[in-house]
């Protein structure tokens, strides 16, 4: 008789905490062995091995490994499935966890993936192909130096407010910058100025060679035709395609547009009982990238009038088939004509624009699994 062994493993840079686990039909669960070994997936086959010495080796074991998605990313997960041993990676946001008052160790954190591993109370993290996640770590560096590059224009800002200079006009324009560098401050301040203005023109430099680089990825054979098809909506443009795509990987995998917005974290909240509802705010689960790029996406639709389409819209469209047009046409009036009834009806601005994020994280589903002729 099989005999099934689940491993949850509470995993940090320094450690891994270990809970091999036995599910039994009418009964409690059964744990076998709790250790902490060095952060070396070799510890943990080490682990397996004690363990069928201890039980049998004239057993047929099912084992499964499990830990929460984290810092190590999926490299553990590749290191055992490469050894043969079964493992997913659990996303936190979808486990079970015990009611009132929780006792955080790492001993009970593996405890607790092992009963998640056990009784399915959690949903696994998605495993992208090697290419997918070397481009998405590419986009996400390019994405870490444009908030560098923000932040220091705020520090530049600063150092110029608080020295009595303000500029009146449109914040980082080419006059802004000519402004900057033009500035008349004593010797120290204009030093240290000029040395902030270095790191600047350095930082726009950078991610000008990154988005050129970003463009070049996205006309690969593997990505142009998706990146084509999303470029057709309003507010994406290639960045924010090629991270859609790398990142959620196969869209069929979600049963429809509704989950797929639930997998962003852009659905609603709620906490009703009895007959009192109370709606809440988006859930903010999932992937917080990508939430953050539709997000931003939904700010660009939303700014246009119903039914405007920008020479830089045509563009993109240029070449697609046009039933892919015309979905994408629909789902950029419905949007727009979404977010401008819930404003004139007292929606505040954000809601508005999450909404829109939501629905339209819902048409990129469509468009990704070829359900183009849905009414929206």
């Amino acid at each position: 008789m099989k005999r099934i062994i689940k491993i949850g493993m509470d995993v940090h840079s320094t450690n891994y905490t270990l809970c091999a686990m036995e599910p039994i039909i009418g009964a409690e669960e059964r744990v076998f062995g709790e250790i902490k070994v060095e952060p070396d997936y070799k510890w943990i086959i080490c682990f397996i091995e004690s363990l069928k010495m201890k039980l049998g080796y004239e057993n047929d074991y099912s084992i499964e490994c499990g830990y929460e998605a984290g810092c190590l990313g999926y490299t553990l997960y590749h290191q055992l499935t490469n050894a043969g041993i079964k493992c997913v990676i659990l996303a936190p946001t979808t486990m079970l966890t015990p009611q009132g008052l929780r006792i955080k160790t790492d001993k009970r954190d593996a405890n607790l993936i092992a009963k998640c591993l056990c009784y399915g109370g959690y949903h696994p993290v998605y495993i992208p192909t090697g290419e997918d996640d070397a481009v998405k770590e590419y986009l996400r560096m390019r994405d870490d130096h444009k908030k560098a590059l923000k932040k220091l224009k705020q520090q530049i800002n600063a150092f110029t407010l608080r020295h009595g200079h303000q500029y009146t006009g449109t914040k980082w324009s080419v006059k802004h910058v000519i402004w900057l560098n033009k500035l008349e401050l004593k010797p120290m301040y204009r030093e240290t100025l000029d040395e902030y203005m270095i790191s600047y023109q350095e930082q726009e430099s950078k991610i000008e060679r990154y988005d050129k680089r970003i463009e070049e990825i996205a006309t690969e054979a593997r990505y142009k035709e998706n990146v084509g098809k999303l470029g057709c909506f309003l507010g994406i443009r290639t960045h924010t395609a090629l991270s859609l795509i790398v990142e959620t990987g196969d869209f069929k995998r979600f049963a429809k547009g509704n989950t797929y917005a639930a997998f962003l974290g852009l659905v609603p909240g709620e906490h009703s009982s009895s007959n009192s509802v109370n709606r809440l705010g988006i859930s903010k689960a999932g992937n917080k990238h990508l939430r953050c790029l539709l997000i931003e996406a939904a700010r660009g639709i939303c700014k246009g009038a119903i039914g405007y389409k920008s020479k830089t819209l045509r563009s993109r469209q240029s070449g697609q088939a046009p039933e892919i047009i015309a979905y994408a046409d629909k789902a950029n009036i419905r949007l727009r004509r979404k977010y401008h009834k819930m404003i004139r009806n007292g929606k505040k601005k954000n809601v508005a624009v999450a909404a829109v994020a939501r629905e339209l994280a819902c048409f990129i589903w469509g468009m990704m699994t070829g359900r183009i002729s849905i009414t929206a």
